[in-house]
């Protein structure tokens, strides 16, 4: 029996009518000013930042924070055992960084609690990549990934990002448009890596990369890793990769999930899968495509680091400004043209950071402009004040939070403290 419900997503799909729903549903246009923040952190033992803290463990201790956070966020768990917080979607940039403060606050107050903490890294620096997640999917993706080497298995295991979902805009071409946004975000894609690159090492030493984490992602199964190919059709541009994507696994009630290697969306709605395509299949194949950003009907950026302590907040809220506010997008958009003239923008952000000139400059002058826009964001001190701190402490002085990380570790042997974050986050 079918649940009541479920017989509009359980209806087969052609070709044509997987293009249209991918479409229709990538872009909802409108104002921009609704925010949502995803934040992503590996978990360790207090007293042995090396041991493997498995999911059970972390559920345990999370037991009774889900339905109850005071700011409506969600936990859910990565294959490695990181804890991402979604934010409940917010109406503007204060309101979600207040409802994120009051999470993390329950949050970090109960792990601590527990012995437990959260690495300061946008990749785990010591642990080899191990998935402790035990689900279908999970060890579908596993299997896919393990065929091209480690990096998928890295990406799914020790990488934590933070994410920033901002309105996909307005209809047409125009200032503020769903298009003008999208074509302007991936040109800015390499300068927010630079700028909040914070990976610096891999398996216990230095990676050579400013963004390890980045250059995982990078390493990884291109089909849905990649960015979505310049267009000035981008809904159209999205339905093309998402159908010319790889299947990476199709669920079922009673067999494997493992897809047949080499097979597309496309072959799959063309007969070449184990059964025909149905709108859920669709629908869980688009949460599998990774690119750099995913349109949701929002945009979804998923090139930043996670940060340590507060930082956060200071990422948040230049990523945003950046984005939504007019005059610090205008700028930002001019700001990165220069950045273009590299071979490869994302491979030289994510190795070099803010050591590479022209992502220095591009950084400085869209950080700058992000300062600018805060009072017109409507944020408050505590945030300008972070923001401000960022830049003096990195930006303003051609750096990234890997250099800093990279230069308490050659002191100390250190990953993990540095007082400054203590501070950040008090």
């Amino acid at each position: 029996m079918i649940h009541p419900g479920l017989e509009h997503d359980l209806e087969v799909l052609s070709e044509a009518e997987a293009e249209e729903h991918v479409t229709a549903g990538c872009f909802r246009t409108g104002p921009a000013g609704a925010v949502g923040l995803e934040l992503e952190r590996t978990i360790h033992d207090a007293g042995n930042c090396a041991r493997p803290v498995p999911v059970p463990e972390v559920r345990a201790v999370a037991a009774g924070l889900e339905g109850h956070l005071p700011g409506a966020g969600a936990i859910t768990l990565e294959p490695g055992g990181q804890l991402e917080l979604s934010s409940a979607c917010a109406p503007d940039l204060p309101s979600v960084i207040g409802a994120v403060r009051a999470d993390l606050a329950a949050i970090d107050g109960r792990f601590a609690d527990a012995g437990l903490r959260f690495g300061p890294l946008g990749m785990d620096p010591v642990r080899a990549p191990a998935r402790t997640l035990e689900h279908p999917r999970y060890a579908t993706m596993e299997r896919h990934f393990d065929r091209d080497g480690v990096a998928g298995r890295t990406m799914m295991c020790s990488t934590a990002s933070l994410q920033v979902c901002l309105d996909a805009g307005l209809p047409g071409t125009g200032t503020g448009s769903a298009v003008q946004r999208w074509q302007r975000l991936h040109r800015l894609a390499p300068v927010l890596v630079a700028l909040f690159a914070n990976s610096p090492f891999r398996n216990g030493t230095p990676s050579g990369w400013a963004s390890t984490r980045q250059s995982v992602w990078l390493a990884t199964d291109p089909s849905r890793t990649a960015p979505v190919p310049p267009s000035g059709d981008p809904a159209q541009a999205w339905a093309d990769y998402a159908l010319d994507a790889s299947v990476l696994c199709i669920p079922s009630h009673d067999g494997s999930w493992d897809a047949p290697r080499g097979l597309t969306m496309r072959g799959w709605l063309r007969g070449q899968g184990p059964r025909p395509v149905t709108r859920a299949d669709l629908d869980y194949h688009l949460s599998t495509l990774f690119p750099f950003v995913r349109p949701r009907g929002f945009l979804e950026i998923r090139v930043i680091d996670a940060q340590a302590g507060a930082d956060w907040e200071a990422v948040a809220a230049i990523t945003t400004a950046v984005v939504d506010d007019e005059q610090a997008a205008d700028a930002a958009a001019e700001a990165c043209g220069p950045v273009g003239v590299l071979i490869d923008p994302m491979r030289a952000a994510a190795r070099n950071a803010m050591a590479e000139p022209a992502l220095a400059r591009a950084g400085l002058l869209c950080a700058e402009a992000a300062l600018g826009a805060l009072g017109r964001l409507g944020v408050d001190a505590r945030t300008r004040f972070l923001v401000e701190r960022f830049l003096e402490r990195h930006t303003a002085r051609g750096r990234c939070p890997a250099d800093e990380r990279l230069e308490h570790w050659h002191r100390t042997g250190n990953f993990w403290d540095i007082t400054d974050d203590k501070e950040n986050a008090a």
